[in-house]
C-alpha cells in the first residue's frame, strides 16, 4: 500500500485548532503520514493571539533539509510565513527540492483579527511562491490583498479576483466565499481550462477557529491520490463535517476549532 507523506510548513498553534497542529491532525484523518518544518511559535489560545516569534530562517533551512534528505514528500501545505526573509527562504527551499504537489495558503490575519503576516511578505508571496503552486487558497481579505485592491463583495467580483490570481502564475486557484454576506457559502476553483462553483450550506457555530489550515491540509492530503477537482470536492466535505461537529467538542472560552475526527470519536 502506497503511504502518502505531507508536510506541513506553517506556524505553531499551542490551542492546536490551527496552526501545524489542524495540519497534522488532518493529515492523519485523511491517511497520510505527516511532518512538519515550524516557521514560527505562537502564543494564543481560542481567545486569540498573544505573541509570536519568527523562526530563525536558517533553522528553517535545517528542519527542511534533514527532513528532504531522509523521507520522500509527496505533498506540502504552506502555512503561516510571517515576514519576507522567511518566504523567501521556503522559496528558495522549495524551488530547489521539488515537490510533486503545492498548497499554498495565504495565511495572513488569525481569527481574532492579529496580523500574521508582516506587509513586505506580501510581495514576496505574489512574486516567488504563487508561480510554485500547485493551488492557492485566499479568502477574500487574502485575494485582496494580493492583488492590492478592494475585497470582493460578491461573486462576479471574487470570480473575476481568482482569475486575476491564476495570471500571477499559480497552477488553480481556490477562491474561498466564506465572507460574502449569503446563505450559502461559495467556493470556486478555477484553473487555465475551467472554472468549478462548489457551494456549502452554512453551519450556525462560533467554533472556526483554523478552518483555512485544515482545509489547505486536506487538499495536500488528497492530492498526490486524486485529481484537483476530487481533492478539492473531497476536502471540503471532510471541512464541513468537521465544522458540523465542531460544538461536540467544548473547547475554550473563544472561538472553538473543528472537530477534525468526528468520524472516529
Amino acid at each position: 500500500m502506497m503511504t502518502i507523506t505531507a508536510l506541513t510548513i506553517a506556524g505553531s498553534d499551542p490551542s492546536g485548532g490551527a496552526g501545524i497542529q489542524a495540519d497534522l491532525k488532518t493529515f492523519s484523518a485523511l491517511g497520510a503520514y505527516g511532518m512538519s518544518v515550524i516557521t514560527a511559535l505562537t502564543a494564543q489560545s481560542t481567545q486569540g493571539v498573544d505573541a509570536v516569534l519568527a523562526i530563525p530562517t536558517e533553522f528553517i533551512e535545517a528542519e527542511f533539509n534533514t527532513l528532504y534528505q531522509d523521507i520522500h514528500i509527496d505533498s506540502v501545505k504552506i502555512g503561516m510565513l510571517m515576514n519576507k526573509e522567511i518566504v523567501t527562504t521556503v522559496y528558495q527551499l522549495l524551488k530547489n527540492h521539488p515537490i510533486p504537489s503545492i498548497v499554498l495558503d495565504t495565511v495572513m490575519i488569525a481569527k481574532g483579527g492579529h496580523a500574521l503576516l508582516k506587509p513586505d511578505a506580501i510581495t514576496a508571496i505574489r512574486e516567488q511562491l504563487l508561480p510554485l503552486a500547485t493551488i492557492i487558497t485566499p479568502n477574500l481579505p487574502e485575494a485582496a490583498a494580493l492583488l492590492d485592491c478592494d475585497e470582493a463583495k460578491n461573486e462576479d467580483e471574487m470570480l473575476k479576483q481568482g482569475q486575476d490570481l491564476l495570471k500571477l502564475g499559480c497552477k488553480a486557484v481556490l477562491m474561498k466565499g466564506g465572507h460574502l454576506d449569503s446563505q450559502e457559502s461559495p467556493d470556486y476553483l478555477i484553473t487555465s481550462d475551467q472554472t468549478i462553483r462548489m457551494t456549502s450550506q452554512r453551519i450556525q457555530t462560533k467554533n472556526t477557529h483554523g478552518t483555512g489550515c485544515t482545509l489547505s491540509a486536506a487538499i495536500a492530503a488528497l492530492l498526490p491520490k486524486n485529481s484537483l477537482a476530487h481533492a478539492v470536492k473531497q476536502a471540503k466535505e471532510y471541512l464541513h463535517g468537521a465544522i458540523r461537529h465542531a460544538d461536540d467538542l467544548n473547547i475554550g472560552k473563544g472561538i472553538g476549532p473543528t472537530h477534525h475526527f468526528y468520524c472516529w470519536w
